[in-house]
């Protein structure tokens, strides 16, 4: 049986609906489950930004706009509404209130991920870019501190492929297609114990700064 042009515009409308109750349902659990803000970001388009400027300089990895950040804690009502107008917006948590995030190579990451676990560490949510990153969330504060940090620990922070993201930067939040890439996955997704309040840098960082300087 063959598809009619009504059919056709019925199963792209229901694709549409589905991806908007996907994204609200996504802002909801990040927003009252995890207590994190979110903000609407651009996405990749045609090669360059939905955003429409030709020179941006992160296409499909910036807010779209600073004033329609849903709090933390909003009601799944304040997500819905909007959410509606900005449909196939990419979701993005604010670095800097909640978490800050280390950064480091997917390969190194995985093993530091693996070892920390093997010795019990406190681990909060793990995130995998489709560019091969990882970004484990830590309390914040750990941008401004790693230099700091990590010279106390003996290590020089220009021979590491690591760094923090602090305040003032956005993170891309699973399920949400990272410029165009593909979409960032969880590698540890958030549980209550850590998703408000992750682990100090200082007790990762000595595990992480190991295996980065080994890879």
């Amino acid at each position: 049986m063959g598809f009619t042009i009504g059919g056709i515009r019925e199963m792209r409308s229901g694709a549409r609906r589905r991806g908007r109750a996907a994204g609200v349902s996504a802002v909801a659990e990040y927003t009252g489950l995890w207590g994190w803000a979110v903000a609407p970001g651009a996405r990749a388009a045609a090669g360059g930004c939905s955003c429409g400027d030709a020179a941006c300089a992160a296409p499909g990895a910036h807010p779209l706009d600073f004033s329609l950040e849903v709090p933390a804690g909003a009601a799944l009502a304040t997500a819905a509404d909007t959410w509606a107008g900005v449909t196939g917006a990419s979701l993005l948590l604010p670095v800097g209130r909640t978490f800050d995030v280390l950064d480091v190579a997917e390969a190194a990451g995985r093993r530091a991920l693996v070892r920390m676990e093997r010795m019990g560490l406190p681990v909060g949510p793990v995130t995998l870019t489709p560019d091969g990153r990882t970004q484990f969330f830590v309390a914040p504060g750990a941008a401004a501190q790693l230099p700091t940090l990590l010279y106390r620990m003996g290590w020089d922070d220009a021979d590491l492929d690591l760094r923090a993201l602090g305040p003032g930067a956005y993170l891309t939040a699973p399920p949400s297609d990272l410029g165009g890439l593909g979409p960032v996955r969880w590698l540890r997704a958030p549980v209550p114990d850590t998703a408000a309040a992750p682990p100090q840098a200082r007790l990762l960082l000595g595990t992480l700064a190991y295996i980065c300087h080994r890879w």
